[in-house]
């Protein structure tokens, strides 16, 4: 078994501060005192520790210990967290403690604690939640760029400190564990998750996994997820109504280990992620025929023998929400059944997300190993694996949150990374005539739906799991921060109102929040969102965001268009008409970063980390294709401003340009696609030999 590498153990125990004279939580209960028991004993090792504490537990504390329940279900009688032992509690998206303020997540917290304690062991519970893009369901918290935004960066010191400052926020709110990051490959647009992921290429994923150390130095156990291939599933394979979302990788071994397994074995290797969550979605090998699918929650292979065994993974595995309750059953039991419970446990999971039903579960699991059918030595690994994280992290020295960092949560100075990161995440697709960067004292035209709306540019995972429309968080539009620097700027959401003496229209459109299958094109409605979340999903625009872009760019001698979405929308008709054109992605609470870019005060940098299609019956597009003619390629951004900048960049612009003006000759896509590709592998002589034969052709 591999160390755990020394920064892990030490950072995440720093970072339990103890309570300070302030603090409301109650003192703490676990003292060894002169003769105490030796797993409370500070001094020894953690193996020693861990021994000592397992030789004292019964049954039922070592399956409560597997065992995690939702705030929802416990709130009410926290008392059932001692009564089942529970190891675990966590938040789904939106649930959260009234009033939703950081000062209250830390009073809820410690009362969750202080019942665990109350146990005759006193082992304490781990509080988890989904801060994927920033801490999003804490109001006033900052919210990043999703992921897909922060790939266009491809900044991996930006991605640390993002997440570094997320894990600040997490452990201001008492929470010492985040379900993030998503290190998924996505390789269909249409997935509703294709945000949640930093690229289509797992190189790049890769790279972008510095998002690890940012919350695990910060002092949060970190979630690579959702092992494994939750982002390479074929459309018209989801579950349930879903087009693509927990649907089925159809793959050889080959390619799966290429694409899908390889941003585990650096999280591992590269990183010591602490947990990693298996996805809801299937694996059918070719190799075997197609038609026999297994559910990741149910694979013994890739669980225990790939990512225990042959990646050496000394972490553990935690389910997702009701993972195991997919695991096909045709007993009509109810729901965990005996046999999802047992295919689950002994595939590898070691902590099973049961957020309203872990009572049924525990009692199922034991009865599962009294008739044998689960051994001791299963329940035995898990349990030790999960003890171990606890005492890494020091939460049996210092079990209770301190609420005398509160003011972490949406500090200036967090603000600031946010607005850095969507800056460096806008990717400048078109820019005919240098119509940007635009002067400030050139009278605009602002016009679109998600121009002043900050739940739109937030997306999914903020507040609400589905996120929501509208006035949702604190922060800064795009039109804001637009009018932050420009002094002479109209407004007409709908692009109706007369454009007056402006020379440019700034149109902002895209799409409206969504999360997991709600979100696949072709999919369901979200039926409780705001309305505009119940339109249908679409690789296109929306009509009335069409209406606009052509509206206004009909009316004003300057158009540039923004994208506000998820993933890229297909606008080739419309491309004519728009002077400039910026993927925009979905920049979270600090939209005084678009205009940061601008306007010029930070130069365009962004790449794109997904392909961008020029029609829909293209769709799934990815670099490496046989036949790749997207609008734009895997690593495409046109770049503004003067100053220093690498021979690699200098012959990748040089490149741009020469397509821009229609003389890149054959293939100069791929070539791009490849080259940029290439560039993030470190083969930088193929990189500049590919830029170099588009330049010359």
């Amino acid at each position: 078994m591999r160390p755990i590498k020394p920064y892990v153990a030490g950072a995440l125990a720093l970072a339990l501060l103890p309570l300070t004279a302030s603090s409301s939580a109650p003192a703490s209960t676990v003292d060894a005192g002169a003769h105490g028991p030796s797993y409370l004993d500070s001094r020894l090792s953690t193996h020693r520790r861990v021994a000592d504490l397992m030789r004292r537990m019964t049954l039922d504390d070592k399956i409560g210990q597997m065992t995690q329940a939702e705030r929802g279900a416990v709130a009410g009688d926290p008392s059932q967290i001692a009564t089942l032992r529970l190891g675990s509690v966590l938040s789904g998206g939106g649930s959260v403690p009234t009033p939703n303020t950081p000062a209250t997540w830390v009073d809820m917290v410690n009362t969750f604690q202080a019942a665990a304690l109350s146990t005759p062991l006193k082992i304490p519970m781990i509080y988890g939640i989904d801060a994927v893009h920033g801490h999003g369901n804490v109001y006033g918290a900052t919210v990043f760029p999703h992921n897909v935004g922060l790939g266009a960066t491809r900044d991996p010191g930006l991605v640390y400190r993002a997440y570094r400052a997320t894990a600040s926020e997490v452990r201001a709110t008492g929470i010492p564990w985040d379900f993030a990051p998503c290190i998924c490959v996505s390789r269909d647009e249409r997935w509703g998750r294709a945000y949640e992921s930093f690229a289509e290429d797992p190189n790049l994923v890769i790279k972008m996994e510095t998002a690890i150390d940012g919350l695990q130095r910060g002092g949060v156990l970190a979630t690579a997820k959702h092992y494994a291939g939750d982002g390479d599933t074929r459309y018209g394979t989801g579950s349930g109504d879903f087009a693509i979302d927990q649907g089925i990788t159809v793959t050889n071994r080959r390619d799966f280990a290429r694409l899908d397994l390889a941003p585990y074995v650096a999280a591992i290797d590269r990183h010591d992620v602490g947990s990693v969550m298996p996805s809801f979605s299937s694996v059918d090998w070719t190799e075997d025929g197609v038609g026999n699918p297994t559910k990741m929650h149910a694979s013994k292979e890739l669980i225990t023998g790939e990512l225990k065994g042959r990646m050496d993974f000394d972490g553990f595995v935690i389910s997702d929400w009701e993972g195991i309750h997919q695991i096909p059953d045709p007993s009509g039991e109810p729901a965990p059944t005996p046999l999802q419970v047992r295919v689950g446990v002994n595939a590898g999971t070691d902590m099973f997300m049961e957020p309203n039903t872990a009572g049924r579960f525990e009692e199922v699991l034991k009865a599962e190993v009294l008739a044998g059918r689960v051994s001791m030595a299963r329940i035995d690994d898990a349990v030790r694996r999960i003890l171990r994280t606890k005492f890494e992290m020091g939460l049996f020295e210092h079990p209770y949150a301190s609420a005398s960092h509160v003011g972490d949560v949406g500090s200036a100075a967090h603000r600031a990374i946010a607005r850095e990161a969507v800056a460096e995440s806008q990717v400048l697709l078109k820019n005919s005539g240098r119509a940007l960067p635009l002067k400030k004292n050139t009278p605009i035209y602002v016009a679109g739906r998600n121009a002043d709306n900050i739940g739109n540019q937030a997306g999914g995972w903020t507040i609400d799991w589905q996120g929501r429309s509208g006035d949702a968080i604190p922060g800064t539009t795009i039109l804001e921060g637009i009018q932050q620097v420009a002094p002479h700027v109209t407004f007409s959401e709908d692009g109706t109102a007369p454009v007056g003496d402006a020379r440019v229209g700034v149109v902002v459109v895209g799409e409206t929040p969504y999360a997991e299958g709600f979100g696949d094109v072709g999919g369901p409605a979200w039926p409780w969102g705001t309305p505009a979340q119940t339109e249908p999903k679409s690789m296109t625009l929306q009509p009335g965001d069409k209406a606009v872009v052509a509206r206004v760019c009909a009316a004003v001698p300057t158009c540039v268009v923004l994208l506000v979405s998820g993933r890229p929308q297909v606008i080739t008709d419309q491309l004519p008409v728009m002077d400039a054109l910026v993927a925009s992605w979905l920049p979270g609470s600090e939209g005084a970063g678009v205009a940061d870019v601008l306007f010029g005060k930070r130069p365009f940098t962004g790449r794109l980390p997904l392909s961008w299609p020029a029609t829909v019956d293209q769709l799934p597009i990815n670099v490496g294709d046989r036949d790749y003619q997207p609008l734009y390629p895997y690593g495409w951004g046109l770049r503004t401003g003067g100053g220093s900048h690498s021979a690699l960049d200098a012959a990748r612009d040089a490149a741009q340009a020469r397509v821009a003006a229609g003389r890149g000759g054959a293939n100069w896509a791929a070539k791009l696609a490849e080259a940029d590709r290439a560039q993030t592998a470190g083969d930088n002589a193929r990189a500049y030999a590919l830029w170099r034969s588009v330049r010359t052709a």
